[in-house]
C-alpha cells in the first residue's frame, strides 16, 4: 500500500510541478527515479498517463481522469493521518485556490500572509480568473465564488456578502448630470461588463419590486478590474460590488455612490469545494480562516439576503 502512495505522490506532484525534475529536487531523488515511479505506476494501471517529449510532459486523457482520482486518495490518507497522532490538527500540504482576478488581488493576497504564518505548512496554489473555473476538471481544492452558485455537484458554504452599488467621478456628474432614479440611466454613459449574466442590463430594488434597466455605453469590457478603473477614469458609470474599493475612493469623495434608495439586493460569497466524502484539513482551513477574515470586513461581512 505504501509503495502506491509512494506512486500516487510522485504521480500527482509531476502533474502539478510540470516535470519530473522539478519534482526529483522537490523530493530529493533523481530525474530517473522519479521517471521510472512513473512508468511503474503506467504498468500498474496499464494506460499510459503522460505524453513525454523532450521539451514538456502533457498530461493523456487517462492521466487526467486518474489525476482527480489520485488526488481524492491522497486527500482521504491525509484526512485519515490528521485525525490520530502527530499530525493532528495540523493542516498541511498544497491547497489549489481559486478565485476571480480582481477580489484575489483586494481580498485574497493581501490576507495571504496572516494565513501563512498560521498555517506554515500549507503551501498555496493560486488561481485568479474572470472565466469559469471546473474545479474537478482542473484539480481545485476550493473557490471563492461571488454571487449565487449553482453547481449543484459541489458543496458550498457561504462566507461573507457583497453588496453591488453604483458609482461615478464627480468630474463625470459635472459633465453629464446626476441620475435619480435608475430610468435615468438610459441617456448616461455606462461602463457595460460583457460577462454580467443579465447582459447589458443592471438590476435594482425599487418600492414597486425588482427593477431591470438596459444599459449602453461607448465602453465595454470583459473584467470587473476593468470597470473599476473605466469608472476611475470618468469614463462613464459603473455597476460594480461595493469590494472593488479599498483605498477610500468612496470615503474621500473621489467617486459619488448613486440611487442608493435603488441599491441591488445582496450577493453572497461563497466557499465552493468538490463533494468529498473527507474534507482535507488543508480546506477547513482555508474555509474557516476566510470566514473569519471576511466577518472583520464591513465589505465583505455577512448580511441579511
Amino acid at each position: 500500500m505504501s509503495d502506491i502512495l509512494l506512486l500516487f505522490r510522485t504521480f500527482v506532484r509531476t502533474v502539478e510541478a510540470g516535470s519530473f525534475t522539478a519534482v526529483a529536487r522537490d523530493f530529493n531523488a533523481s530525474q530517473p527515479t522519479i521517471s521510472r515511479q512513473i512508468a511503474v505506476l503506467e504498468e500498474h494501471l496499464g494506460c499510459i498517463l503522460f505524453h513525454r517529449t523532450t521539451r514538456a510532459l502533457a498530461l493523456t486523457e487517462d492521466g487526467r481522469t486518474f489525476y482527480d482520482h489520485a488526488r481524492r486518495t491522497l486527500d482521504a490518507v491525509a484526512e485519515a493521518e490528521s485525525a490520530v497522532g502527530r499530525r493532528k490538527t495540523k493542516p498541511f500540504g498544497q491547497l489549489r485556490l481559486a478565485c476571480a482576478g480582481v477580489f484575489g488581488r483586494l481580498h485574497v493576497i493581501p490576507r495571504l500572509p496572516r494565513f501563512r504564518a498560521r498555517y506554515p505548512d500549507i503551501d498555496v496554489a493560486l488561481h485568479m480568473t474572470d472565466g469559469f473555473t471546473d474545479l474537478i476538471e482542473e484539480g481545485i481544492d476550493l473557490a471563492i465564488r461571488v454571487g449565487e452558485a449553482s453547481e449543484g455537484s459541489l458543496i458550498t458554504r457561504r462566507i461573507g456578502t457583497t453588496r453591488r452599488i453604483v458609482v461615478a467621478t464627480p468630474e463625470y456628474l459635472a459633465r453629464h448630470g446626476t441620475p435619480s432614479h435608475p430610468k435615468d440611466l438610459r441617456t448616461h454613459h455606462c461602463i457595460v461588463y460583457d460577462r454580467l449574466l443579465t447582459g447589458a442590463s443592471w438590476a435594482f430594488a425599487s418600492p414597486d419590486g425588482p427593477l431591470t434597466i438596459p444599459v449602453a455605453g461607448p465602453l465595454h469590457v470583459n473584467s470587473t478590474e476593468a470597470v473599476r478603473a473605466a469608472v476611475l477614469e470618468g469614463l462613464g458609470i459603473g455597476y460594480v460590488p461595493l469590494w472593488h474599493f479599498v483605498d477610500g475612493e468612496i470615503e474621500s469623495g473621489r467617486l459619488i455612490v448613486l440611487m442608493r434608495d435603488f441599491e441591488p439586493p445582496p450577493q453572497p460569497i461563497s466557499s465552493v469545494y468538490p463533494t468529498r466524502r473527507f474534507l482535507a484539513p488543508k480546506v477547513r482551513a482555508a474555509i474557516d480562516f476566510f470566514a473569519a477574515e471576511f466577518d472583520l470586513d464591513p465589505r465583505l461581512r455577512i448580511g441579511d439576503i
